[in-house]
């Protein structure tokens, strides 16, 4: 069921009257029937009056800002299944991910180009229509409808993954390059400047050898700058920023490993290499602070061929599970102190085999956090479905995990848990 623009109302909100005239001129042009706001306060006051088919929603703005609007327009039962497209000059993926994650469908970067505006807005005025007719049609002949309706979730799905991977992927590849042409320099100069320093060494050691008793306005300037203790430091501080250097380079690289973009067809990868990436990413969530100690990643790899498949995707799903790991991590260690946590350490284990008849790669990732009730473990790959807090969790990482395992890849992706013991997400991919 198609819409035509007479029949749908648009609400703009942007603390800039410039852009709220641009986007009405646009919109009214082709036939929207359009109502502006400036600030979000004004707009859910707006909303109790006259619901709008879709709303263009600016991410800063005095007072309320675009994204706690959003949440209580999420929140309100009247309001939850509007489309809210976010409008922003901030092209950072955090940002973006941000508003997808607390009910956004989608967002548009300014300075604004018509047709991608009217190209979004008409793709997401369908899908909300076709949404509520499908929905009113299940209602009533339920069992022929069903399916069409989880075609238009799995749908849903890949649009947010999509959006999601590749704003993350240009963010992520763009970074590591710009990391890796400044990082190759200093790691290449610092290799002339340790030559340099040792012949400068070998050169004060000949001076001494030949000078022993330099006159005294020299003696007095070795003295005061501690000459035996430079030139022994002096290597270690070489050696201490080439480390650091080659900590730098190996982010890099896993930054571009994490974000390959998938082809149209599957590639031949190291599995073991996509998840030491991921690792990489989440590491500064893995770190000690001052409330716990370090989580605990215990890797456990077998020797395995390489798979055929969509690395980019895959990688999407190590996410999800080592993310949601820490997560119930996190959740174990309430009301625990930092020596009850020490005393039994925050852990993840992952563990990659062969099955015995050498036609599956198993990859268990398991944490010794909160667990889950089997009632939890029944829904948990279901669309939508969340026990994390409004505004923590959409519900769609696990269901876009298991169709990437299970309709991109052929796989199986299962969970084992119990409440108390921790969780284990089993993947099954075929070679």
């Amino acid at each position: 069921m198609l819409y035509t623009p007479e029949d749908s109302l648009i609400l703009v909100v942007d603390d800039t009257n410039t852009n709220l005239k641009i986007v009405f001129d646009i919109l009214t042009n082709v036939g929207f029937k359009v109502i502006t706001e400036n600030n979000g306060k004004r707009a859910l006051k707006q909303v109790e009056f006259q619901l709008p088919d879709l709303i263009l929603l600016d991410v800063v703005m005095p007072g309320i800002d675009g994204f706690e609007t959003c949440k209580n327009l999420k929140q309100n039962s009247a309001t939850c299944d509007i489309p809210v497209i976010f409008m922003t000059a901030n092209s950072d993926t955090e940002s973006k991910v941000k508003g997808l994650n607390i009910g956004a469908v989608d967002y548009i970067t300014k300075p604004f180009h018509e047709e991608e505006l009217l190209a979004r807005i008409k793709t997401h005025l369908q899908l909300r229509n076709l949404t509520k007719t499908l929905e009113k049609r299940v209602s009533e002949r339920t069992s022929a409808l069903s399916r069409a309706l989880k075609d238009l979730q799995e749908s849903q799905l890949q649009l947010v993954q999509t959006e999601k991977m590749s704003a993350l992927g240009q963010l992520v590849a763009g970074v590591a390059h710009e990391i890796n042409n400044p990082v190759g320099f200093i790691h290449g100069n610092l290799g002339h400047a340790s030559v340099y320093f040792q012949d400068m060494i070998n050169i004060i050691d000949l001076y001494q050898q030949h000078y022993p008793n330099p006159v005294p306005e020299i003696q007095e300037e070795i003295a005061a700058k501690d000459l035996k203790y430079i030139l022994a430091d002096l290597p270690n501080l070489i050696s201490s920023m080439k480390e650091g250097v080659q900590r730098i380079r190996n982010i890099s690289t896993s930054l571009r490993t994490f974000s390959r973009a998938d082809s149209d067809r599957k590639i031949s990868c190291n599995i073991h290499d996509g998840i030491d990436s991921t690792i990489m990413i989440l590491k500064h969530r893995l770190k000690a602070s001052k409330n716990r100690p370090d989580i605990q990643v215990i890797k456990n790899y077998d020797i395995l061929p390489e798979l055929e498949c969509y690395i980019g995707q895959l990688n999407q799903v190590f996410m999800n599970l080592l993310a949601n790991a820490i997560d119930a991590l996190e959740e174990s260690n309430v009301g625990l102190t930092y020596m009850d946590i020490e005393a039994n350490p925050n852990q993840i284990l992952i563990q990659t085999t062969l099955t015995e008849d050498k036609n599956y790669i198993l990859i268990r990732i398991k944490d010794n956090g909160v667990g889950m009730s089997v009632n939890v473990q029944q829904k948990i790959f279901d669309y939508l479905f969340t026990t994390k807090p409004v505004g923590q969790g959409t519900g769609l990482g696990l269901s876009i995990a298991r169709q990437i395992v299970v309709e991109k890849h052929g796989g199986i992706l299962e969970v084992n848990s119990s409440i108390g013991q921790g969780s284990e997400f089993i993947i099954k991919l075929p070679i």
